[in-house]
């Protein structure tokens, strides 16, 4: 009878929990910008890390000298795009809408903004990774930056003592 795990096994496992244990909490911090979620609570964020880094190990022993946290985050922002803006109310339907800078943005805004400046990834990258050109993802960034670079939107005052109807 065959053993159960191999020593291969056990040192694919290894490597997997070293890899994770260094890089875990700056992949966690990715996907929580990226579905704008606060840092105390963003379980979209951990479920999208959690399927992106399922997916890494699968992958595992085929990264030979690949890095595999490019690999993690080209899953994460895979995985974000499918769920974000190609199927409607999939994995990230918002459970209540988020708070915060990035959540002015549209979810294609949002992804192209940490990708190209959080995370540094070049233009041309961006447009294979997503399926865009690079001229549409150099628009989109820019209106993300617009977005985030101006102020909110302040609440119209009083007129005459009548009160303003939001739009």
């Amino acid at each position: 009878m065959r053993p159960r795990h191999t020593s291969q096994d056990d040192l694919r496992v290894r490597e997997f929990e070293a890899y994770v244990a260094g890089a875990g909490t700056r992949l966690l911090h990715l996907a929580t910008l990226l579905t704008a979620e606060t840092p105390d609570d963003n379980p979209r964020a951990r479920r999208l890390l959690t399927l992106a880094l399922a997916r890494t190990y699968a992958s595992w022993d085929r990264l030979h000298g690949e890095d595999p946290y490019a690999h993690t985050r080209q899953c994460l922002a895979t995985r974000f795009a499918n769920g974000a803006w190609h199927r409607r109310g999939g994995l990230l339907r918002p459970r209540a809408r988020p708070a915060g800078l990035l959540a002015r943005l549209s979810p294609q805004e949002r992804l192209v903004l940490v990708l190209r400046l959080r995370e540094g990834i070049a233009e041309e990258q961006t447009a294979a990774l997503l399926g865009l050109s690079a001229e549409r993802v150099r628009a989109v960034l820019h209106r993300a930056m617009t977005a985030v670079l101006s102020p909110p939107p302040r609440p119209t005052s009083a007129v005459g003592g009548v009160k303003a109807v939001p739009s």
